[in-house]
Parts: structure tokens; C-alpha cells; sequence
């Protein structure tokens, strides 16, 4: 197993489980808090559902950072992990609040999917992965995918519209995963997400009180809910996603995040009753055609390459 230094991803070799194990932990974290946050909102105002969302993720992160004492942040890392969590964490989490007032949880799930093509972008330009042809071919068909269904939202993309609203906390994610890629090399995905967590529960303090004042009065449902949210979405995912990108690289890792969005119809289904439209469904196998073409087709060159060159060795043996 070696680390590239060019992409800062660890290549393993092709049947290692592990990244692949992550990315179902991942999708299955992150995709069951599109319906949660839908039930939730039931409560809480938009701010007020993820402060105390990463209020309670905070403290699951300190007991665990109180028994396997990572590493500490060092202070020329401090501004980074404080953007990544203000960001990335908090100003994300509010504009998608925000969005999911007046959209599904199934449509803002595929709403979102614009990230991995922003992410991808943002990796290119910024930090100068590769991308090959095949990945942007696939991202812009995932990305006609999204046009298609959020042109059928009320109000579409017009500005303060719950889709703009998503389109914004999609800018916000993509910021975020390409900032905290030299994070993850030097402290690990684990620290990493850990410290970048703590960052964004501080972030959202001031509206701690009010969320606390709001959960009153209305049983455990709002309690069940938070927790649920602060353990899978918050902490889980994250932290799934963090080993994902340290062992992929931000560019080629970000094509498997539309895969996000089937999860949640399907997950929406059960949960909401929420029943996608044909606009909706034809939308989403846009998006599926879209990560088949990115995921399948951009690596062909690369095993061309690795069989010609066995090819070589071979003929140079036969000499």
C-alpha cells in the first residue's frame, strides 16, 4: 500500500474492501438525515435544528477524543479547521434546513447532487487533481439530471427558493470537502472530522438556547430525532467520508456521492411516504447514467495502460 503525494489519496490495491465499506457507511449515514431533518424541522427553526444537532455530535466527539487522545490541531491548521467547520458544518446545515422547509427530502437529495461536480471542479483548479475526461462527461450528465428535477420544484431556482437555498449548502459542501483534503493527510480522517465537528458546534452556539427552549414541551420525539442526527449524519458519515477521500482523492471520490440520492427516495419512501414523481425518477437515472460513465469509463485508460506495459515487460523478457 503507498500514499500519492500528488493527490494525497492511499492507492491499495483493487480488491481492498475497505474504501468501498466506508462508502456504503457513508451513504447510508448521510442519507437517512434528508427524512429525519423533514421530521425534525416539525420543531426547530432551521439554525436551531443544527445547533443542537451538532451540540450533541460535540459531545459524542469529546468522549471520544477523551479516550483515544488524537492529536491536537496545530495553530497553523487552527484557521483552516475554523473555516472548514463554519463552512462546511454550520453555514451548510442552516441553507440546507433552510431548503428542506418547502422541498422533499428526496428532491433535495438530488438537488444537492450539483456538489460532486463543484467538488470536482474545486479539486482541479485549487489543488490540481486529475480528472479525466470521462469524469467531467459523467458530471455533466449527473449534472442535466439535477437540472431536470429542480425545474420541477415550486418556485424552481429562483433566488430564496428552498431549491436556491440547497444550490447554496451544495457550494458549501464542495468548499468544504476540498478544504479539508490536507487536513485529512496530516491528522487522519478520524481527528480530522473530529476537530472539524467541534469547530462547527462552536460556530453555531448563539442559537443553542433558542433550539433548547424549542425541544420543550413536545416529549422525546424532538430528542430521538437530534440524536439520531448527531450520531449517523453528523459523526458517522463524516467520518466514513473522511476515510473515503484520504484513500481516493477529493476528485475521483466526489463521482460517488450521487449515489446518495436513490438511498433517500428509497429511505424517504418508508419513512415520509414521500412518492417521487416520473419527472423525479427520470431525473435520478440521469444522475445514475452520469456516475456509470464517470466511475467505469475514466478508469479504461488507465488498465489499457497497466496491460500494455505488462505487454512490454513481457516481450522485454522474451528477448
Amino acid at each position: 500500500m503507498a500514499h500519492d503525494h500528488r493527490t494525497g489519496a492511499v492507492r491499495s490495491g483493487s480488491h481492498d474492501p475497505l474504501p468501498l465499506f466506508a462508502l456504503c457507511v457513508t451513504l447510508l449515514s448521510w442519507s437517512c438525515g434528508y427524512p429525519v431533518i423533514r421530521m425534525a424541522l416539525e420543531y426547530f427553526s432551521p439554525a436551531g435544528l443544527s445547533a443542537l444537532r451538532y451540540a450533541l455530535a460535540a459531545t459524542l466527539i469529546m468522549t471520544w477524543a477523551a479516550y483515544t487522545r488524537p492529536a491536537l490541531p496545530r495553530l497553523v491548521d487552527l484557521p483552516r479547521f475554523a473555516l472548514c467547520g463554519g463552512v462546511g458544518i454550520a453555514l451548510y446545515t442552516i441553507l440546507f434546513n433552510m431548503g428542506e422547509q418547502s422541498v422533499t427530502a428526496g428532491a433535495a437529495s438530488l438537488l444537492i447532487n450539483i456538489s460532486p461536480l463543484l467538488t470536482a471542479m474545486m479539486a482541479v483548479v485549487f489543488i490540481r487533481e486529475k480528472l479525466p475526461l470521462a469524469g467531467w462527461v459523467g458530471s455533466g450528465i449527473s449534472f442535466l439530471g439535477v437540472a431536470i428535477i429542480g425545474g420541477g420544484q415550486p418556485g424552481g431556482f429562483s433566488f430564496g427558493s428552498g431549491a436556491s437555498c440547497i444550490l447554496a449548502a451544495a457550494l458549501c459542501t464542495a468548499l468544504y470537502y476540498v478544504l479539508q483534503k490536507p487536513l485529512i493527510s496530516r491528522y487522519g480522517p478520524l481527528p480530522t472530522t473530529a476537530w472539524i465537528l467541534l469547530c462547527g458546534a462552536v460556530a453555531l452556539l448563539p442559537w443553542l438556547p433558542g433550539a433548547i427552549t424549542q425541544a420543550q414541551g413536545h416529549g422525546m420525539a424532538p430528542w430521538i430525532l437530534m440524536l439520531v442526527l448527531a450520531i449517523f449524519p453528523s459523526v458517522v458519515g463524516y467520518a466514513a467520508w473522511a476515510h473515503v477521500v484520504g484513500r481516493m482523492g477529493v476528485a475521483r471520490s466526489a463521482g460517488f456521492l450521487y449515489l446518495d440520492a436513490p438511498t433517500v427516495l428509497v429511505m424517504a419512501y418508508f419513512m415520509l411516504g414521500e412518492v417521487p414523481s416520473l419527472r423525479t425518477l427520470f431525473g435520478g437515472a440521469v444522475v445514475m447514467g452520469g456516475v456509470l460513465v464517470a466511475q467505469l469509463f475514466s478508469r479504461m485508460p488507465a488498465r489499457r495502460k497497466k496491460h500494455s506495459m505488462q505487454r512490454d515487460v513481457a516481450v522485454m523478457k522474451d528477448q
